[in-house]
């Protein structure tokens, strides 16, 4: 067996395709409307759709998973995220973990954690 894909749920696929595109250089593969997969292997789901399978509310903010991304230039990252054209919501802003490692927490605009870290 083989993981393909994560898949996270997004309320305005056209935001969440250029804020993957502009802050991380994610590239769309493929475009099936409501569904479009990006670089790296991440999906995006329209969250009408996803609602409609799931039969229930979706929980955005929920923390119970987290997208994690590598950056050497952390620091220029930080800026890049901050002179971006979204309203970033930080979990922690730049900080560096006793093992020496710096991360960065915040939620993309659908509401999905996401970790930025320098390599291990």
């Amino acid at each position: 067996m083989k993981l393909r894909n994560v898949l996270i749920v997004v309320n305005d696929m056209d935001r969440a395709i250029r804020f993957y595109k502009e802050l991380f250089g994610l590239q769309v593969i493929l475009d099936q409307d409501g569904n479009v997969i990006l670089s790296e292997g991440l999906v995006l789901q329209d969250a009408k759709i996803w609602k409609s399978f799931l039969g229930q509310e979706l929980l955005p903010k929920n923390n119970m998973t987290e997208l994690y991304f590598e950056e050497a230039d952390i620091e220029g990252f930080v800026r890049k995220l901050e002179e971006s054209e979204f309203e970033i919501e930080y979990v922690n802003r730049l900080m560096t973990h006793s093992w020496g490692q710096k991360v960065v927490r915040f939620y993309d605009p659908d509401g999905n954690l996401i970790e930025v870290g320098t390599p291990m």
